[in-house]
């Protein structure tokens, strides 16, 4: 009996919620008719709207047309009256002196006749009408003044409702990525003339590939692009990846949107790569310490660290990828070389890190190297490397080194320092990055991908990674590529 009661409590529940649901879809069907007929009210005043402006227009057209002709119909009338009047004027002329003709055939007396013939003869002579023209001059013809509206009318007639737009098509190829913006450029898969402006949408993701729903950031929308292409700027490398799509509108509807793409904001990340570094240093993966002990007291530690890593090998650091053989078979810094590299070199773009030294260093380079420096080889004093070295010992010294050559930079050592690579333009510069002044610029050719390089004595470097070119950085930039000089008297081409 209680499990018929319970099986009925649950029917009940069931029908209770499922009346809920159909009265609720009954409103929502309510209000969507009363929705419809707002909105087909709504359509029509504005087609009564449109078709009013429509009129308004033939009509002021028609007026304007009526008058050119009624202008034109006063032109030819008033030409012609004044060659009637020119006529009329001639005429009577003529008849005058015709009636004289006439009355000189009565003379007898040949002396009169002759003088009267001749008086006659000049007259006619200088008559008005031997000299008037006996054609119109101008023609009762209006047909240059028709219309013909057999065109407009097919086009009239072909007036239709405003088609949705088809989706853009985003061309990956044309898209653009640099430091911190994206410049994304599309296309209409047919021409439409009817296209008022295009909405983007973008948002962040930390996915390759198709958009996915889950854990993904909301859309953030631009919209009233007049042009086919548009750039986001003032992006961060907090994320990977954008997710991006367009849509067309029209007057008065909204097209679906592209196809998205995922495309990739790129961002120079690394460590310090500890196989690389002299024995005298103690490695992190953003910070490099001197350590006079040459490593001994680490030993046990890292001994202990790598037999608990051993049965879980990071995928980012896995001894089989080819970036750490290379650097895994790369010799040791050793002698008076206290250097170590980044395990990323930079092959192409512009990129941008920064460098903080401790108070108590006495000595440090930072700068770039090609790949595989001799074991002995110190920044600057190559000439596959490029440096800018501050000695604190005694008294502090600033300059800047290549192929063992040194340019003395007399300015302040500022507390970081900003490193931007522009691989492709040739271009290595240096920034007090708290002030983005320029410190000091290498132009050259560079023929390998470049290694960030670091040099330290008695103290401990920070390195940050992952950041985008300073505004101020793109202005001196721009700044110093106007002035097409060269800043540095220690380039090459490599």
């Amino acid at each position: 009996m209680d499990e018929e009661r319970e099986t009925l409590q649950r029917i009940v529940s069931t029908l209770v919620n499922k009346n809920d649901e159909i009265h609720n879809f009954i409103d929502m069907l309510n209000h969507t008719i009363s929705n419809v007929q707002v909105n087909s009210s709504n359509a029509i005043s504005e087609l009564d709207e449109e078709f009013d402006g429509l009129y308004s227009v033939l009509h002021e057209m028609k007026g304007s047309m009526a008058s050119t002709i009624q202008q034109e119909e006063a032109r030819k009338i008033q030409a012609l009256q004044d060659q009637l009047s020119q006529c009329s004027r001639a005429l009577e002329s003529s008849e005058e002196l015709l009636e004289l003709a006439v009355q000189s055939l009565d003379i007898k007396n040949p002396v009169e006749l002759l003088e009267a013939s001749r008086q006659i003869k000049d007259s006619v002579t200088v008559a008005s009408a031997f000299r008037l023209s006996l054609k119109p001059k101008v023609s009762d013809s209006m047909t240059h003044m028709m219309v013909d509206f057999a065109l407009e009318k097919r086009m009239l007639q072909a007036v239709k409702f405003l088609p949705v737009p088809k989706a853009p098509e985003i061309d990956v190829a044309a898209c653009l990525v640099a430091d911190n913006c994206i410049t994304i450029s599309w296309r209409m898969p047919e021409e439409d003339s009817r296209i008022d402006h295009f909405v983007l949408e973008y948002r962040k993701t930390n996915f390759d590939g198709l958009p996915r729903l889950k854990g993904e950031q909301r859309w953030e929308l631009v919209d009233y692009i007049k042009a086919t292409q548009y750039t986001l700027s003032g992006l961060k490398f907090d994320t990977k990846y954008m997710n991006l799509r367009v849509q067309a509108c029209n007057k008065a509807v909204a097209g679906e949107y592209s196809d998205p793409v995922t495309l990739e904001t790129k961002a120079f990340v690394f460590s310090l790569d500890s196989t690389s570094s002299h024995l005298n240093l103690k490695v992190e993966d953003t910070y490099v310490e001197w350590d006079p002990t040459g490593g001994k007291g680490q030993e046990k530690i890292k001994g202990k660290e790598n037999k608990n890593r051993s049965n879980t090998a990071s995928p980012k650091r896995s001894t089989n990828s080819p970036r750490a053989s290379a650097r895994a078979s790369r010799d040791r810094f050793a002698g008076e070389s206290y250097t170590v590299l980044g395990d990323t070199a930079v092959e192409s773009g512009q990129h941008y890190w920064e460098v903080r030294a401790q108070k108590d260093c006495k000595s440090y380079s930072v700068g770039v190297t090609y790949r595989n420096p001799g074991k002995f080889d110190q920044l600057g004093k190559t000439n596959s490397s490029w440096c800018i070295h501050i000695n604190n010992w005694l008294q502090t010294t600033f300059s800047a080194k290549h192929n063992n050559k040194a340019k003395t930079l007399d300015i302040p050592v500022p507390d970081r320092i900003g490193v931007y690579c522009d691989f492709d333009g040739g271009q290595l510069s240096f920034y007090n990055a708290s002030s983005k002044a320029l410190l000091h610029t290498f132009r050259t050719k560079f023929t390998q991908p470049l290694l960030p390089g670091f040099m330290i004595w008695c103290g401990g470097l920070t390195v940050t990674t992952g950041l985008q070119v300073p505004s101020a950085v793109k202005t001196l930039q721009k700044s110093e590529n106007g002035l097409g000089g060269s800043t540095s008297s220690l380039n090459n081409v490599a």
